[in-house]
């Protein structure tokens, strides 16, 4: 199969690679999620490495082929196994790659799984070379690397104390001369997000610092290019799924048929709404229940 990848421009100096749809499987080679490109002065900046060694090397590859600028840095902006196993690719060509420390602790306290279950699913053909990397730079809010790497005005964002809000350690960075957000973990679009590592509360913290930017569109985790309208839908889900969950456990539930129960119509033309949604509705509801019995005045089921 052709390894080459699609660049679509977004904005000047800025690009984005396009995930398919569907869950990771061999008819999509696992490369579901969105990467980009953004060149400064100095250097390109490249977010999101693929799903293994393969698509990093062509994701690289693409960025060389968009500017003579040499590739500077590679962002991880969070750790789905869909996003961090290009980055040997990168590493092999001299590319630092910076990540958030919450997040390189979780890469590497779960990847190494994750690489075996690609492995199985994807082929060892399609996973040759994949690893899990050792991030060159650890990067938090207001680190000014990857601006001063290839001379153009970044900010990178974290959110809350312990930058945990859809994930340990997920970050965005927002391109300034475009208004540009590369969202990572924190927005995906017509796309069911994966809350198994969330902190609602620093979620919707995040959300509604992200409401406060000068943003012009909206580079997701999952799906099309967006507007800044994309991140009151995701609060819309995280509100939905929520009430929801706490009202089947209200009504005596059981876990076992919470997934079918969960239904949230708004939502369901969402991509793996059939396979993430349901994972979602039992997730949220075992914290739901969890948090209940941890209350010494607690009440109900």
């Amino acid at each position: 199969m052709p390894d080459e990848v699609d660049l679509q421009p977004v904005a000047p100096g800025v690009w984005m690679a396009r995930g398919r749809p569907g869950e990771v499987d061999p008819a999509n080679r696992g490369r579901i999620g969105n990467a980009g490109v953004i060149v400064g002065e100095r250097g390109a900046l490249v977010i999101d490495s693929g799903v293994s060694w393969r698509h990093g090397q062509a994701l690289l590859a693409a960025a060389r082929r968009v500017s003579s600028q040499p590739v500077r840095r590679l962002l991880l902006t969070h750790v789905r196994q869909e996003f961090v196993f290009g980055a040997a690719a990168f590493q092999e060509a001299g590319v630092p790659v910076a990540m958030h420390p919450a997040a390189a602790s979780l890469m590497r306290a779960r990847c190494e799984g994750c690489l075996k279950t690609l492995q199985r699913v994807l082929g060892a053909d399609e996973m040759q070379g994949s690893r899990v990397v050792q991030p060159d730079e650890p990067i938090e809010a207001g680190s000014l690397v990857l601006a001063e790497a290839i001379g153009r005005p970044l900010q990178l964002l974290t959110f809350g104390p312990q930058a945990h809000s859809s994930g340990p350690g997920d970050v965005a960075l927002l391109d300034g001369p475009s208004g540009t957000l590369f969202a990572g973990g924190l927005l995906d679009a017509d796309t069911i997000p994966d809350v198994q590592d969330a902190d609602f509360a620093g979620w919707r913290a995040a959300l509604a610092a992200l409401r406060g930017l000068p943003l012009q569109r909206i580079v997701p985790g999952h799906g099309p290019l967006a507007p800044a309208a994309l991140i009151g839908r995701i609060a819309a889900y995280l509100d939905a799924l929520e009430a929801r969950t706490a009202a089947l456990l209200a009504a005596g539930t059981p876990l076992s048929e919470v997934a079918d129960a969960t239904e949230l119509p708004a939502f369901a033309g969402w991509d793996q709404y059939d396979t993430i949604h349901r994972r979602n509705a039992s997730i949220v509801f075992l914290r739901h229940e969890r948090d209940m019995l941890r209350r010494p005045d607690k009440e109900g089921p």
